[in-house]
């Protein structure tokens, strides 16, 4: 199946929030109070009761200020190090379309993806269940746009076959961040400005402490713990079970006793 993503180009949007709207709705996602903080932006950031999040970016240039907007959501990376670390298969997946889904049913509650995850993108719940934008997988698999898609009103929002859209993209002459990077992101963006002035990493990676763990301090323990095993299996059968003296006996009371 040739891989899906977003295409998300920011110098569309108008900053509505209907991808918020369209979001909560379809996923019967809570509101949460909220106050004002003196700017636009609300909610502050992404919660467990918002999967995708309009962010404003204002710069104060003088006499004029200027805004730009992210649409902040999971980036859906090819390479997740949210699936990387986890420890139990299952609660972080990749779907056939190559999005990354999740199941709360197999979630251990042990936040190794918040760690992994270089864009800071999984919540987790009041039951310690992990959430985070999951495409709509269900709407996906009916041959439906993704919530925040279809109520976009500027197509913004863009869901497809990935290669066609970054190809699309690049025939407008406009740049493509995160087409290569973590072997390709599922949500690829068209930028106004640096990545950087949007509050992304210019060059996306998983955290070392990622690979330390899952390449090499995981294996090492599980080789330690089966070889710990054999060895323990290998002198049973080269000297068999551990003998008693002559004269022992474990059933005699000790003196004094």
């Amino acid at each position: 199946m040739a891989r899906k993503a977003f295409l998300i180009d920011m110098s569309r949007c108008i900053a509505c929030r209907a991808c918020q709207v369209g979001c909560k709705q379809w996923n019967k996602l809570d509101p949460e109070a909220t106050v004002n903080r003196g700017c636009y932006e609300n909610p502050p950031q992404l919660t467990p009761h918002l999967y995708n999040q309009m962010q404003f970016i204002e710069q104060d240039n003088g006499d004029q200020l200027r805004w730009l907007y992210l649409n902040k959501r999971c980036m859906h990376c090819a390479d997740a190090g949210c699936i990387k670390v986890c420890p139990s298969a299952g609660a972080l997946y990749h779907t056939p379309e190559g999005l990354v889904g999740f199941n709360q049913d197999k979630c251990i509650e042990c936040n190794y993806c918040v760690n992994g995850c270089p864009f800071d993108v999984p919540r987790y719940d009041a039951r310690k269940k992990v959430t985070k934008c999951h495409a709509c997988i269900d709407r996906i698999a009916n041959g439906m746009l993704p919530a925040c898609v279809k109520a976009c009103p500027t197509q913004t929002l863009r869901f497809g076959d990935r290669d066609s859209l970054i190809a699309e993209a690049k025939a407008a002459g406009k740049k493509v961040y995160g087409e290569n990077d973590l072997k390709g992101l599922g949500a690829v963006y068209i930028l106004e400005d640096s990545p950087e002035t949007y509050k992304l990493p210019a060059k996306p990676a998983i955290p070392a402490s990622i690979f330390l763990w899952k390449d090499v301090v995981k294996p090492f323990g599980i080789l330690g713990f089966w070889g710990a095993v054999g060895a323990a299996l290998l002198h049973y059968v080269t000297f068999g079970p551990k003998k008693l003296e002559n004269g022992e006996d474990h059933d005699t009371p000790e003196k004094g006793a």
